[in-house]
């Protein structure tokens, strides 16, 4: 049965867009799912955001920042934009 309960908007700030890759889906195997996440976001506001967007209690929060690299587009260089990511172990939501 859904609840009926509002969920704050800020939430959806801080979740950017799941981070699907090789390594993410074995993570996955062992309840973790990773997360791009905002750049000022801290571990306590991702721990709130996955715990009211996706009803699952959060055992624990890994984030990392990877730096953007250098590359090459028509023998000019650039810069990528640098990636907050998060890992999010999951627990089971207890029932009442």
């Amino acid at each position: 049965m859904a609840k009926d309960k509002a969920i704050d908007v800020r939430h959806y700030d801080v979740i950017v867009a799941p981070h699907i890759t090789e390594k993410a889906t074995l993570l996955s195997e062992h309840n973790a799912v990773v997360f791009k996440v905002t750049g000022s976001s801290t571990k306590p506001q991702i721990k709130a955001a996955v715990e009211a967007l996706f009803d699952v209690k959060v055992l624990n929060v890994n984030t990392l920042v990877q730096k953007g690299k250098t590359k090459r587009w028509k023998g000019k260089p650039y810069t990528r934009s640098d990636v907050k990511k998060s890992n999010r172990h999951f627990g089971r939501r207890p029932e009442h």
